[in-house]
């Protein structure tokens, strides 16, 4: 057994002058206050990677910075599903008795601190070497292939995607430290900016500064624990070329092992945090885990179904196409609001009822998942 204990959350945009140590300094502080720990008490560290500050050992050279001497340092990589993996492995290090206390941090100030054409070659790279990099596509690229086959096989439009970006911008509306806050229409996301068809600006996450981190550990500090209930991970391809037919992707394998692993089902579940880094991504998650029908789940946004006040509230801070996108730090604030919202912190955005959380992060070309359940124990 694990619980979360503590969480930190910087605002995410442009924070100029502030590093990617940083960021992930602030985030770390903040989740230690926020459980009620020292900077003694932590005896695990997992750090994300950072494309702006590439260094390989990027764990230990956070922890030199914050001024802590772990029993255990490492490094994760797997894309935008970091966050959730880092999360399990420390929740695994903790329920084996390894570690009491987890910090787990990430954060990047890819916004003030990395050129456009850093940030596009960074980018550029995750293709295949031989198969793919030769012919110039970079992420939103692969998106935009899936999402046009996606279309074609379950009747989605254009529009029917634009309508998560207009939910993700009204729900960064209500938290202070989203990127925008600016409401927008499914006309303005139309309109907007082609950037790889049928996928436009308005449809792709920003590029942001910031920093997240949260406390896995061994027992519980405040009055309402969060534990991790259960937990999976599937890994089905690493390049869009070498992936397999859309009805197999990993969502829909790491789902049943985390519900497996958990003993709940998708109806026992309150409080969505789905990754998000384009309109086609939420989709196509939401669908492969089961919190809508093949092709249906716009018209159940349309419905209010996935709002605040809905039967399924979902990434309620905005997501990362509104709340931002500072590399893997950005999905990790999925599991911020998530904490928030299981311990009746969410301010203006609390939801009735967050019992129950699943979390799901997707890193490459939907090529690696991590599903994760939540728990409230009081």
């Amino acid at each position: 057994m694990s619980f979360i204990t503590g969480v930190g959350l910087t605002s995410f945009g442009k924070h100029e002058g502030s590093s990617s140590l940083d960021l992930m300094s602030k985030a770390a502080q903040a989740a230690l206050d926020d459980a009620g720990l020292k900077r003694s008490d932590i005896d695990g560290i997992l750090c994300g990677y950072s494309t702006v500050s590439p260094h390989i050992m990027l764990a230990t050279v956070f922890a030199e910075h914050f001024g802590i001497r772990p029993a255990y340092a490492h490094a994760v990589q797997v894309g935008g599903a970091t966050g959730l993996a880092m999360t399990m492995l420390a929740h695994h290090l903790v329920d084996a008795g390894v570690c009491r206390n987890v910090l787990v941090v990430a954060g990047e100030n890819r916004l003030t601190g990395q050129s456009r054409d850093a940030s596009i070659q960074a980018l550029a790279q995750v293709g295949h070497p031989d198969y793919e990099v030769p012919l110039g596509p970079t992420i939103p690229a692969y998106y935009g292939l899936v999402a046009t086959r996606y279309m074609h096989e379950y009747g989605v439009t254009e529009e029917d995607l634009a309508e998560f970006a207009v939910l993700m911008r009204a729900h960064a509306c209500n938290h202070p430290g989203a990127q925008f806050h600016d409401p927008i229409t499914v006309a303005d996301v139309m309109a907007s900016k082609p950037v790889a068809m049928p996928l436009k600006l308005l449809d792709c996450c920003p590029v942001s500064d910031g920093g997240a981190a949260f406390i896995i550990s061994r027992e519980r500090t405040g009055e309402t624990g969060v534990r991790i209930r259960g937990c999976a991970q599937a890994h089905t391809h690493q390049h869009v070329t070498a992936a397999p037919a859309l009805s197999e992707l990993g969502a829909e394998i790491s789902i049943a092992r985390a519900k497996d692993a958990s003993g709940l089902a998708i109806s026992d579940v309150r409080y969505a945090a789905i990754y998000d880094s384009f309109t086609i991504t939420l989709a196509m998650l939401l669908e492969d885990l089961g919190l809508a029908g093949r092709g249906e789940a716009a018209a159940r946004v349309r419905a209010g179904h996935f709002g605040r006040d809905g039967a399924m509230p979902l990434n309620t801070h905005g997501g990362l196409l509104s709340y931002g996108h500072c590399g893997v730090g950005g999905a990790m604030a999925h599991l911020v609001e998530a904490h928030l919202q299981m311990t009746g912190r969410a301010a203006n955005r609390q939801v009735r009822d967050a019992s129950i959380a699943l979390l799901h992060g997707d890193g490459g070309v939907l090529s690696s998942h991590v599903s994760m359940f939540l728990e409230r124990v009081r």
